[in-house]
């Protein structure tokens, strides 16, 4: 994936986070990992692989959003993003 789509993509998860939020349900701690990352997609400054750790942890959160346990379909996406988050991390 080039960055520019990677941008995209970013910016297209966080309109999906905003929604979330503003959800009286969600737990508004789910995307604090995400915003302490301080990495938006307006930040093409940044490198491709930070952009891509903060779309796997902001993906991580979402999917716990949408998930009603660890074994639902979005519970294990959740935990793949997890390990996708972990591992881009440790590339940075």
């Amino acid at each position: 994936m080039h960055k520019d789509e990677l941008l995209e993509l970013h910016e297209q998860m966080v309109t999906i986070m905003e929604y979330f939020k503003d959800l009286e349900h969600v737990d508004s701690t789910l995307f604090e990992a995400y915003d302490e990352l301080d990495v938006t997609p307006s930040d093409v400054h940044m490198s491709k692989s930070e952009h891509k750790h903060a779309v796997f942890v902001l993906g991580n959160a979402l999917a716990t959003a949408m998930s009603e346990d660890e074994f639902s379909d979005a519970g294990r996406v959740g935990k793949r993003m997890q390990e996708l988050a972990e591992d881009a991390e440790r590339k940075l």
